[in-house]
């Protein structure tokens, strides 16, 4: 235990920096994906040509390797940040989509229809009635891409991108066991932490009345 809190506090190793450099490139990619994904799952919603493409297009980019797609980006974005936050960004739009997609398409119609008959305008319609229903189902998507841009950001040092991935990769290079477990520890509680953030707040956007009917579900069952 001596020799990693001796590694971590090592001025040579740069820690902080390197912590800092991973919450920079994960962070960036987590926000730039929810907008995209959100976004994007929105306006297919009412397209169903377009829904099929994106659906379809998210899956394909799911099947790609990330260390292919950092590796394409390379010859047009050179390396470090930008790159690799590019290729983390594609790999954490998907689940947001497609869960946008999803709750949109999951809200009973005839709900819009009483919201209408009380002569709701669309807009209310859409933050009363839609974004309730929707949020858990899009906090879901986030929560799940969240956690594999966190797991998958390590890649990122092959390209320079820094991090706790050049602790991963150097103690696998030189046989350095402790700088190996600091990184991967590292990143283990960071996955954690935003776990169960992320946990909290779908929780928290959850309506009472989904979470009741949740409760009703499981006792059934």
């Amino acid at each position: 235990m001596g020799n990693y809190i001796n590694f971590i506090l090592d001025p040579g190793n740069d820690y902080l920096g390197h912590a800092l450099d991973y919450l920079k490139i994960c962070g960036f990619s987590i926000v730039i994906a929810i907008i995209i994904g959100v976004l994007v799952g929105v306006l297919v919603s009412r397209n169903p040509i377009l829904a099929f493409i994106a659906v379809n297009l998210s899956g394909l980019i799911r099947a790609i390797p990330i260390i292919a797609v950092l590796i394409i980006f390379v010859p047009f974005f050179g390396l470090g940040f930008l790159p690799a936050s590019i290729a983390l960004i594609a790999l954490g739009i998907p689940p947001i989509l497609l869960n946008t997609y999803t709750g949109i398409r999951g809200i009973d119609p005839a709900m819009i229809d009483a919201a209408k008959g009380m002569g709701m305008t669309t807009l209310q319609i859409a933050m009363r009635v839609q974004a309730p229903l929707v949020t858990p189902v899009v906090a879901a998507g986030i929560r799940t891409a969240a956690i594999q841009i966190i797991a998958t950001a390590t890649l990122a040092a092959f390209i320079g991108a820094g991090g706790f991935g050049d602790y991963i990769v150097d103690g696998i290079n030189v046989f350095n066991y402790t700088e190996l477990i600091v990184g991967a520890v590292s990143v283990a509680i960071l996955a954690i932490l935003v776990e169960v953030l992320m946990g909290w707040l779908q929780s928290a956007v959850t309506p009472k009345g989904l979470k009741t009917q949740e409760q009703v579900a499981v006792v059934e069952v």
